[in-house]
């Protein structure tokens, strides 16, 4: 999901992380999605439930890259 609205050049994917998910899984998914599509964190959400919401990003010039498979 690109951030084309506010006219920037980053290109912007939100993930869900179950609760049922481990941390040390969890930074795994991130590390390899990092490695693989060019992606960086750029936000965290973590709820009462358990729940993650991670925010990914990556210049577009990356575009050609896969998006996260999470």
């Amino acid at each position: 999901m690109a951030d084309a609205a506010r006219g920037d050049d980053w290109e912007y994917a939100p993930i869900r992380i179950p609760s049922t998910t481990g941390l040390k899984a969890a930074a795994q998914m991130l590390s390899a999605q990092a490695g693989v599509g060019g992606w960086e964190l750029a936000r965290v959400l973590k709820y009462a439930d358990g729940t993650r919401k991670v925010v990914m990003r990556r210049r577009r010039r990356h575009e050609h890259l896969p998006q996260p498979i999470l």
